[in-house]
């Protein structure tokens, strides 16, 4: 087995365990919550009101940022076209139907630890606060079935460096 199959076959099995939670079920009702959170639409709302509240640099950091992030992500989901767990797993069927076809990296679960890395540099008495929110986004992604667990921990990665990359340029 290469390196890829033994990280699929990882993946697989925690995901499984996952799905396995005696509370799955409340888990992926908070999950929908959660997930919605980090909706891109809600990121230019947030962004309008920083802009408005005169955090005109961190603005510029997040249109920046979510850019570069955006087409680093494009690429690595054309690229790897990895599928969804429902199309690669047996029996199973997400709770939600996912915005795209192929789950690697997690675009909600990168957006969020985006934002938090941002927003955290800012305010940094909120830095618990936000990175518990965009862990919370990777999970519910697990949990509502659309993501393997790698594909969050990638997201993470991938938000979390597009964002130290658009500080250290523009900051």
């Amino acid at each position: 087995m290469n390196l890829l199959q033994n990280i699929h076959a990882v993946d697989v099995l925690t995901f499984s365990w996952c799905m396995a939670r005696k509370h799955r079920a409340v888990l992926t009702r908070l999950g929908r919550a959660i997930s919605f959170s980090a909706d891109g639409p809600l990121y230019a709302v947030a962004a309008l009101l920083l802009w408005l509240t005169g955090y005109k640099v961190l603005v510029l950091v997040m249109v920046l940022g979510f850019l570069l992030e955006r087409i680093v992500y494009l690429v690595l989901k054309k690229g790897f076209k990895r599928n969804r767990p429902a199309d690669a797993l047996d029996n199973f069927s997400s709770f939600i139907i996912p915005s795209d076809q192929f789950s690697f990296p997690s675009g909600h679960t990168s957006g969020a630890f985006f934002m938090a890395y941002c927003l955290s540099e800012w305010f940094p008495s909120m830095n618990v606060i936000l990175y518990f929110w965009a862990a919370n986004v990777g999970l519910s992604r697990i949990f509502l079935g659309v993501h393997f667990p790698t594909d969050t921990v990638i997201g993470a990665l991938l938000g979390t460096i597009c964002a130290a990359i658009a500080i250290g340029i523009l900051v």
